[in-house]
């Protein structure tokens, strides 16, 4: 593995994602992701997986330099198809995942998080989608997952700002669980996931069944739908601002074209 570190004990299994310095969400690292979860979801010793990133983010966002590398609206649209893929066999996954975040989860890296079956945060983390900012929007299905979390009116406002929101307000908002001081996060993960790992693992499948039963069809339209907008809106103008805006480090100037 490149991009991730991973290994158990005790029944759960640990994934670290480290790719410095910011644990960007390259599609190699979705790609790496996805064979773990193979492996995972094949051995009968691991109950429960527990997500974290090393150094000082959960992870900072998608990889923006990667975007620069691809040339048409179809390529990004099935990129997007890609990782909604792996993130939503992520939610529907026979064992529970629990991403422990610190530091930061933006873009992408919430997207991965809110594919898990829930969140716990350190209290002064940063969560956010920022990608209006770039003059693109999500898409790894945090359109969909977002207001299902923290309702329509608060996901608009995260979308519509690009401002991030901390650990606290994640928890107050629903889309966290716990928020706890940095330096007991892990502790506290771990303390939930061994209480979870005693369980059945039928009965936990089962569980997480009945749970994505609440998915509607609207909701599987609307995934489909981010995906082929993500394409559309990656070869506008105002998008190729934005990327290059980020990597210069600059404000945008959108033209809305």
């Amino acid at each position: 593995m490149e991009y991730l570190k991973w290994s158990y004990k005790d029944m759960i299994a640990a994934i670290t994602i480290d790719r410095a310095p910011a644990n960007a969400l390259s599609s190699g690292l979705i790609k790496e992701l996805n064979t773990v979860l193979n492996e995972i979801e094949s051995n009968q010793d691991i109950r429960v997986v527990l997500i974290h990133g090393e150094g000082r983010f959960f992870s900072a966002g998608a990889d923006i330099k990667e975007f620069t590398t691809i040339q048409t609206g179809s390529d990004f649209t099935k990129l997007a198809e890609s990782g909604q893929n792996v993130f939503e066999r992520m939610e529907t996954f026979p064992k529970p995942i629990i991403a422990a975040i610190h530091g930061a989860a933006l873009g992408g890296g919430l997207e991965l998080a809110m594919a898990c079956h829930f969140r716990i945060v350190s209290e002064n983390a940063k969560l956010g989608l920022p990608e209006l900012q770039l003059g693109l929007v999500p898409g790894f299905a945090g359109t969909q997952r977002l207001p299902r979390y923290v309702g329509t009116a608060r996901a608009a406002e995260m979308l519509f700002t690009s401002d991030p929101i901390t650990g606290i307000e994640a928890v107050e908002y629903g889309l966290a669980n716990h928020a706890y001081p940095e330096n007991e996060l892990l502790d506290k993960a771990y303390s939930l996931a061994k209480k979870i790992a005693r369980k059945s693992p039928l009965a936990l499948k089962a569980a997480i069944d009945l749970l994505n039963c609440s998915k509607s069809e609207e909701y599987y339209q609307g995934v489909k739908k981010e995906a082929k907008l993500f394409g559309e809106i990656f070869v506008s103008k105002d998008a190729k601002e934005g990327i290059s805006a980020f990597i210069e480090k600059r404000e945008p100037k959108f033209s809305g074209e």
